[in-house]
């Protein structure tokens, strides 16, 4: 969990404001926090083994359950550049949502998580 922490902090400019851990299961989480507010949580606990790691979004859908996290942006090519430069698989490159005058991208953390970008602009 230390190199996904290291990661986010890096690379999306987070801040641990909290860990904590449940020894009855054994789990250990850290959340992370944006200057903005928004946050992130990473859990690991002993013997845990990979979930699926679908290649990109249209695949993620055909399992049920959490397949990805979205964050929005007024500004998706630098911030989709960004991630890539901190070590993200290019998954989709930014390009048109299916929401009319929105634009979007997905990236994969180091770990295969996939994290969508959706860029819309502040009026």
């Amino acid at each position: 969990m230390a190199a996904q922490t290291a990661w986010y902090q890096s690379a999306l400019g987070l801040k641990t404001v909290f860990e904590f851990r449940l020894d009855g299961p054994g789990l250990s989480a850290v959340v992370l926090e944006h200057p903005h507010g928004w946050r992130v949580e990473l859990l690991a606990r002993p013997g845990s083994v990979p979930g699926p790691r679908p290649p990109d979004p249209v695949t993620a859908v055909l399992t049920e359950g959490y397949g990805h996290f979205a964050v929005t942006t007024p500004e998706l090519d630098p911030v989709y550049g960004a991630l890539v430069a901190h070590g993200a698989a290019e998954v989709m490159k930014p390009g048109p949502s299916p929401e009319p005058g929105v634009r979007m991208a997905w990236v994969g953390d180091p770990e295969g998580n996939l994290i969508e970008l959706i860029e819309k602009k502040t009026e």
